[in-house]
């Protein structure tokens, strides 16, 4: 008295086109959770670094240099490197990647 189970008897006759929807459901939340949602908190880390840094921080930039915060503006930031107190360079708030308080 076997049964056999077939797609038509499992899901009460709604067909291929129920179970297509499911996938793409289960495909794209995957999708949002593995990558789209992880990406938004890193921007909002980083936002919310960029708008705490202050006149004397410490900072690292994306191309590797470490410098003290001269001057900041809307978009741009006066970096200086090394002892060299002539070596100030403008960049943009962006080229930042890591920011140190000066107390800590």
């Amino acid at each position: 008295m076997g049964v056999l189970l077939t797609e038509e008897t499992m899901f009460g006759g709604m067909g291929a086109g129920f179970v297509m929807v499911i996938y793409i459901v289960l495909i794209f939340g995957f999708v949002y959770f593995a990558s789209i949602r992880p990406q938004k908190k890193e921007q909002k880390r980083i936002g919310a670094m960029l708008a705490s840094m202050e006149i004397g921080d410490s900072v690292l930039t994306t191309s590797g240099f470490y410098g003290v915060l001269i001057d900041i503006s809307d978009d741009t930031v006066i970096v200086e490197f090394g002892n060299n107190k002539n070596c100030r360079i403008p960049m943009q708030k962006s080229a930042i990647a890591q920011v140190e308080k000066v107390g800590e």
